[in-house]
């Protein structure tokens, strides 16, 4: 299926400056023909009467999902032989980056599965970033770090089905990893099955289009941007930016293995320095933590914390902004995080301070300090053959041999099903007041209305358990969680990158990477364990975490042998790299991009109030200015901003006058910088408004200053027209 570009792509040095008029009283500048710029426990109580009304109804709701359809296959040529080599580096690299903002008003947020939170604005945009290395004559490999909560199966799907439209059989499933940062705080509805569109109220085809161009984009600029360089490899220990919040699990691994985590954590971070010339051009780091300092409460999108480290790296110590972005690309990509939470009060249940945006900050300025000191002190180049395998795997069935389950007996995995403790949520995203994280005992009410609207056969039941199933989503045609899935290994050099499509926790990840060392010997001096990767199958955790039954066991979907299942799928694929031997699928996911539902109704009718225009402004900025590092604010009459997601532009700029530029504003922060808030609100029926923020840099150069509105209004009939406002000036002193 191919879906139409909504929205292409125009660089902000290509905008008309404004026309500088005094403004009425109350209203701003407008200018309608204007086209925005754009650039290439543990848990607090519910309500528990509303919390079982609302999850009946949605289950009800969402069985009118159609059949799948076969889906579009990319063909994986055959590998190259292993034993290529590029000994004295060889390698060509290239870097891109690309925005994946999709509708930032009324759409269900996804991670945190709460009906209430839907997105009202933009405190930071999300971004693809895309890191191609190839070896000439020999294997490619390109990296995507997205700032999204998830890659589900259908993105990943037609994201490589466009690649190969653009640019042939260069990049596959094979050879492309597209990972998620796992941010709670981006619109969701962008995934084909079912569970994942139940609080979105079901699929939403703008984010999904912005998420799929968008990483589609970056990854052409990436390969556009190839030339010789190098990559060398760094790794360090980062404390004081995770903690575990399942720890009562994690204490039931063996004693070994828990010494290998000092204060139950994983603290390795592992970054890459992509170099042309001598000069730096990309940074990719792994570190293990959940994106998830932006509370449930928040309904701003937001890139959190991994968001906010790239942001440090590349805007404030490579000085990229809007009009030069992808000069060097900066991204924070995440592994095994399963069970590392961000917020290292209580358990995981409070960030460091009380202050969500704070938190945010600090987080991510930990991770970009690290990263940023091994950036600086990599000295080991890669170096080494570029080779990759992947295969599809259906993890309902797969027949685990005793070397790898903890009773050495073969075990089979079952079809996916969530326990009861999947709605007790994690510490740091509690759920509704009905269940404990590790209730053993079956829960009458919730176990019930699974069985009513979701019902496990007996059989499933004894093959999970000791889980009390509450939703067996693989037993139902289709089924609403992918249950065939992709495995996958890329080396380069002396790393190797293991993908997995789920939330692994600490010792999960690790005892992958543990058999897939061992299965390559010396040629893997270094392993990165990639989780959240080409689709999205929610937790995996050792077969002794999830005996606890806490929320990271009970949505293990395939049984206590899902994380033998890995081992032995990653060993094997380990083995025929090793070898030079081809991976061919036996199954294949199926496409469901046809048969969509969505019940949000999306953007009727815009309309200011009677006497205004869209772009009027309804409170100015302060008369008398304002100091730096005070925060400057307006307010403007507008149109619902799911009209156009303005992928790859911005709803404000913040402007100084600089008489030497167009127009005599020069732009210095949009709606991507941190200092910068974008709120819609709708005020009445078709009536909305946009509030903007700046919370002015105490580095900001004195002088005059505007706020920048751009929007767009949709007609009764349809159609949609941009326009722009601006604030009167401002003083900044």
């Amino acid at each position: 299926m191919s879906l139409r570009t909504l929205c292409p792509s125009r660089g902000l040095g290509d905008r008309a400056p404004l026309t500088i008029r005094t403004p009425r009283r109350g209203r701003g500048l407008r200018r309608r023909a204007a086209t925005p710029p754009r650039a290439a426990g543990r848990r607090a109580p519910a309500r528990r009467a509303a919390a079982r009304a609302a999850l009946g109804a949605l289950l009800a709701a969402v069985l009118a999902a159609g059949l799948a359809a076969p889906g579009p296959a990319v063909a994986d040529p055959t590998p190259a032989a292993g034993g290529a080599s590029a000994e004295g580096g060889g390698y060509r690299v290239g870097v891109g980056i690309a925005d994946v903002t999709g509708e930032a008003a009324e759409v269900g947020m996804m991670g945190y599965a709460r009906l209430d939170q839907r997105t009202s604005g933009i405190h930071t945009r999300q971004w693809a970033r895309a890191f191609v290395l190839e070896q000439p004559g020999g294997g490619r490999t390109a990296f995507v770090s997205t700032d999204v909560g998830m890659i589900m199966q259908g993105v990943h799907q037609e994201v490589l089905r466009r690649l190969a439209e653009r640019l042939g059989q260069r990049y596959t499933e094979s050879n492309v990893v597209l990972s998620a940062t796992h941010t709670h705080a981006g619109p969701g509805g962008h995934g084909h099955d079912v569970l994942y569109n139940l609080t979105t109220l079901g699929y939403q085809k703008k984010t999904y289009e912005a998420i799929v161009s968008g990483i589609v984009a970056a990854v052409v600029a990436a390969d556009a941007d190839r030339a010789p360089g190098t990559v060398k490899i760094a790794t360090g220990e980062l404390k004081g930016a995770n903690v575990n919040r399942s720890a009562a699990a994690f204490r039931r691994n063996p004693a070994a293995e828990r010494a290998r985590f000092p204060g139950e954590v994983d603290t390795r971070m592992t970054v890459l320095r992509f170099e042309r010339a001598g000069r730096p051009v990309g940074m990719l780091s792994w570190f293990p933590t959940h994106a998830t300092s932006m509370t449930p409460k928040n309904t701003l999108i937001s890139a959190d914390n991994k968001g906010y480290a790239s942001y440090r790296v590349e805007h404030d110590t490579f000085g990229v902004d809007a009009a030069d972005r992808g000069r060097f690309v900066a991204a924070f990509a995440q592994t095994n995080a399963g069970d590392m939470s961000p917020n290292l009060r209580d358990g995981g249940a409070h960030g460091p301070t009380d202050d969500e945006f704070e938190n945010t900050r600090i987080i991510g300025e930990r991770q970009a300090a690290k990263a940023l000191e091994l950036f600086n002190g990599a000295t080991e180049e890669l170096r080494g053959p570029v080779d990759h395998r992947q295969r599809y795997v259906d993890f309902s069935a797969v027949d685990v041999a005793g070397r790898y389950t903890p009773d050495g007996q073969p075990h089979r995995t079952c079809q996916a099903a969530l326990g009861q403790a999947f709605t007790a949520g994690a510490e740091d995203g509690p759920g509704p007041d009905l269940v404990d994280e590790g209730e053993l005992r079956t829960n009458p009410l919730v176990v019930g209305l699974g069985a009513v609207l979701n019902p496990a056969p007996p059989g499933l039941r004894r093959c999970q358990a000791p889980k009390p199933v509450f939703l067996a989503t693989g037993a139902q045609r289709p089924a609403w969680t992918p249950q065939v899935l992709p495995v996958q290994i890329v080396r380069i050099g002396q790393l190797t990158l293991t993908a997995a499509p789920a939330e692994f926790t600490i010792a999960a990840g690790h005892r992958v990477t543990d058999t897939v060392a061992a299965e390559l010997g010396d040629s893997s001096r270094h392993t990165v364990f990639a989780g959240y990767s080409n689709a999205y199958s929610q937790y995996v955790t050792t077969p002794q975490e999830y005996d606890a039954q806490h929320y990271e066991g009970a949505s293990t979907h395939f049984g206590r042998y899902t994380l033998p299942a890995y081992q032995q799928e990653f060993a094997r694929l380990a083995q025929a790299l090793r070898a030079g031997e081809p991976t061919p699928s036996q199954t294949r996911p199926v496409w469901r991009g046809d048969h969509q539902l969505s019940l949000n109704p999306g953007p009727v009718l815009d309309a200011p109030p009677a006497g205004r225009e869209f772009g009027d402004v309804r409170d100015q900025p302060a008369a008398d200015g304002y100091r730096r590092g005070e925060r400057a604010s307006a307010t403007f009459f507008t149109g619902h901003p799911a009209n156009d997601p303005r992928t790859g532009s911005t709803f404000l700029e913040v402007q100084r006058r600089d008489p030497g530029a167009p127009g005599g504003w020069r732009t210095v922060a949009t709606d991507d910088d941190w200092s910068t808030t974008y709120r819609w609100q709708r005020a009445y029926l078709a009536v909305s408004t946009a509030t903007l923020t700046w919370d002015i840099p105490r580095e900001a150069e004195p002088g005059t200053y505007r706020l920048v509105h751009h929007g767009d209004a949709r007609a009764l009939t349809g159609g949609i027209s941009p326009f722009t406002g601006a604030s009167r000036p401002f003083t900044v002193r």
